[in-house]
């Protein structure tokens, strides 16, 4: 998969709030969301999708994140974890390395069904996509509304999941 280099200026959304349409939207949204973290990086993803959450920038923007203010953290529920375990995902090895920064949680069955695929950085900036399998979807920066919301529905499924060992354990 070919990403475009991470070397340059990080990418930055013309507004706000923005409508997406494609692979390359999400990727620069999800970099920006991830950017402009200042305590807490929220995470809920079918499988971490590969083509989003290994990108080069995103990767350095988290590392940015959880690298710099004392106390930040990145919380990742994952609904269908198997390809990611069995698939060399960059963003699995960084959380491997930074375990008191990063925590994955496998989704428990009764939030597996839910279509939608978001993340929130703190309780403002949203990226949020109704259907994990498209990539249309909004991203905005100061909607602490809808950040909110989405945090209480992430924490209603985070409580009663649990860290999968085989994330722990398995070498990839």
């Amino acid at each position: 998969m070919l990403f475009p280099p991470s070397n340059g200026p990080m990418p930055r959304l013309a507004e706000q709030r923005t409508l997406l349409s494609s692979v390359a939207e999400v990727r620069i949204a999800a970099t920006a969301v991830a950017a402009s973290a200042r305590r807490v990086l929220t995470l809920f993803s079918y499988n971490l999708e590969p083509e989003i959450y290994e990108c080069p920038a995103f990767i350095d923007a988290v590392k940015r994140f959880v690298l710099g203010p004392r106390y930040a953290k990145v919380r990742v529920l994952i609904v269908n974890p198997g390809r990611v375990v069995y698939n060399r995902h960059e963003f699995i090895q960084m959380a491997r390395k930074l375990t008191s920064c990063i925590e994955i949680r496998n989704a428990v069955p009764e939030f597996r069904e839910f279509p939608a695929s978001y993340m929130v950085a703190d309780d403002q900036a949203t990226l949020y996509r109704l259907q994990h399998t498209r990539w249309e979807g909004i991203c905005d920066l100061k909607d602490a509304d809808v950040a909110r919301a989405l945090l209480q529905r992430f924490d209603e499924a985070w409580t009663p999941s649990v860290t999968p060992r085989h994330l722990e354990v398995v070498r990839i």
